[in-house]
Order: C-alpha cells, then sequence, then structure tokens
C-alpha cells in the first residue's frame, strides 16, 4: 500500500531499525532476509532523502532526521494498532490469543493460581507467556512487546495508564526454629541479624526490590549475608537458620502453608507497597486486554 508515494510496509522497518540501529537484528526482529531490510533502507533513504542510519564503526546511528521521525513514527503506529484491536471480537470462550505478562516469581506465586483456575473456566484456550521482570522490561511495554506490566508503583512509566491491583504489607521472616521469631522482636534484634536480600539484577545497589530500597532510605546497615536473584529463592536460605528477610505477607502467608516459615510484624514503621497493573496507552480500549485485567483483578481479590 502507497501514500504519497511511500510504501507504508517501509514504516514498520524504520520504525524497528531506529530502534535496533542493526539491520541484522531488524531483520531478525522483522522475520525478514538482510538484503531485504537493506533495500527497505535503500529505499528509505530515497523517499526522506537523508541517510536516517549512519555506520560508525560496527554500530547504525540515526541521522536527527530519523530521531525527528521517531516519535510520530510511534504514534503513527500505535494508532494503526489501536484501530485494528478495536475492530476485533473477543469471546474468552473460543479464544487461544496469547498474552504477555511481566510479573515476578512473588506475584505468580500468590496470584497466579487463582488466575489459573478463573481462565480455565472463562477462558479455557488462552494462553500466558510470563515473563520475569528486567531492566529491559519498561521498554517492552513501550514497545508493545509485553501486554501487562505487574510492578510496584515507584517502576511505573508516566506515559501510560497504571491502576491499583492491590496493597501490600511487608513482614520480617525466617525459619520457623529462628530464636529471634519466637517472641516480639525488637528494631534492635532486627539490625543484629544477618539477612537475605532480594535483588532483581546485578546487585542489591543496581536493581533492588521494593523492600531493599525502603530498607536503604532508613539510612540504618544490615548484615547482608545472601542475596537472592529471585523472592522464591529464599526460603531455602532461610530454613535451618539464624537468618531473617523482609517479605511480602501475601507471600510470606502462602509459603508458610507448606514450609517451615515463620514471620511477624516488622517492629519499626514500614511503607506499604502499591502493586499496579499496567499496560500501553493504546491498548486502552482493547477488549481482550480489558477481559484479562478483570481476571487478574478478580484473582487479587480472591
Amino acid at each position: 500500500m502507497r501514500f504519497k508515494g511511500l510504501d507504508l510496509n517501509l514504516l514498520v522497518t524504520l520504525d524497528v531499525l531506529i530502534e535496533l540501529r542493526s539491520v541484522s537484528r531488524a531483520a531478525e526482529r522483522l522475520h525478514l532476509s538482510q538484503p531485504a531490510v537493506s533495500a527497505a533502507l535503500a529505499r528509505l533513504r530515497d523517499f526522506f532523502n537523508d541517510a536516517l542510519l549512519e555506520s560508525q564503526g560496527k554500530r547504525m546511528v540515526p541521522t536527527p532526521k530519523a530521531l525527528q521521525l521517531q516519535p510520530v513514527l510511534a504514534e503513527l503506529l500505535s494508532n494503526v494498532d489501536r484501530m485494528i484491536v478495536q475492530g476485533r471480537q473477543f469471546d474468552p470462550s473460543t479464544s487461544t490469543q496469547w498474552f504477555r505478562i511481566c510479573i515476578s516469581d512473588y506475584l505468580s506465586t500468590v496470584l497466579f493460581p487463582r488466575l489459573i483456575g478463573l481462565l480455565q473456566v472463562q477462558g479455557p484456550g488462552v494462553r500466558l507467556d510470563l515473563q520475569t521482570p528486567s531492566d529491559l522490561a519498561l521498554s517492552l511495554l513501550e514497545q508493545g512487546e509485553i501486554d501487562v506490566l505487574l510492578v510496584p508503583k515507584e517502576h511505573c512509566l508516566r506515559d501510560h495508564p497504571a491502576e491499583l491491583l492491590f496493597e501490600e504489607r511487608y513482614v520480617v521472616a525466617g525459619w520457623s526454629g529462628n530464636p529471634l521469631l519466637a517472641g516480639a522482636m525488637t528494631e534492635e534484634d532486627f539490625y543484629a541479624a544477618r539477612h537475605v536480600a532480594v535483588a532483581i539484577g546485578a546487585s542489591v545497589e543496581d536493581r533492588a526490590s521494593f523492600s531493599e530500597d525502603e530498607l536503604n532510605a532508613r539510612g540504618r546497615e544490615r548484615q547482608i549475608e545472601i542475596i537472592a536473584s529471585s523472592f522464591t529463592q529464599v526460603p531455602s536460605l532461610l530454613i535451618g537458620t539464624p537468618r531473617l528477610t523482609l517479605m511480602q505477607e501475601r507471600l510470606a502467608r502462602t509459603l508458610a502453608t507448606t514450609l517451615p516459615i515463620a514471620w511477624q510484624p516488622l517492629p519499626f514503621e514500614f511503607p506499604v507497597m502499591l502493586e499496579m497493573i499496567q499496560y500501553h496507552r493504546s491498548r486502552g480500549s482493547d477488549p481482550a486486554l480489558g477481559w484479562l485485567v478483570a481476571r487478574i483483578r478478580e484473582a487479587a481479590l480472591a
């Protein structure tokens, strides 16, 4: 399809090229050959009378013209996507649609058993692709590669809708045989103990969880003995040891039903975490996404 002499299919190629800054990676994303993407770039350069991407060493760098086009292009493609979505019919009882959800293992443990039960009844053919949080999660949502992002409020993108899913309190947890948890714990007991921290990334400083961020803000140093890369790693690092950890109350309650884990309120004031559900601004009227968000909300209230 052409519009004022431009093959509109080339706009998708241009969007991916500006994002990835690589012909080979763009070809992989678009499921095209490298020569086909190179030919498309040549046609785009001819139409816009600009190099658009220039080689600098092993990288390709967008020209000022390409950077000027990028936000206009993103909005255009977003509007096209919204137009297509609004024209679709969605019947959860017969749909086999895939939904890509970015969710922590904590939420997978406390929320998804309930959600799966709801889907089996209301949308038995619906399929889920669960992706773990990473430094790329927000950009993947921005690019439309993730349908739903479940994160604390502090990690949400400002330019996309975010709704409160639930409030979560934090508790101090450890092995049920830990004498520190046999009675009421003091703040001094808490800070004197050795701890397990959770960092969603390279280190606790680089990608701390909500609880680690808030503890660090108190300005008092803990004796961190182990840094875990996920919340569900933590129980095995507590059992049989005197270590403590901060844990979401929902997770502590769930784990305590099957594991020798004990927990109690924190011995100091600590903020409540606001767990949010976020999706791309272009998907607000998508009936399929709206149905999924409603089911996630239903699971959170169960």
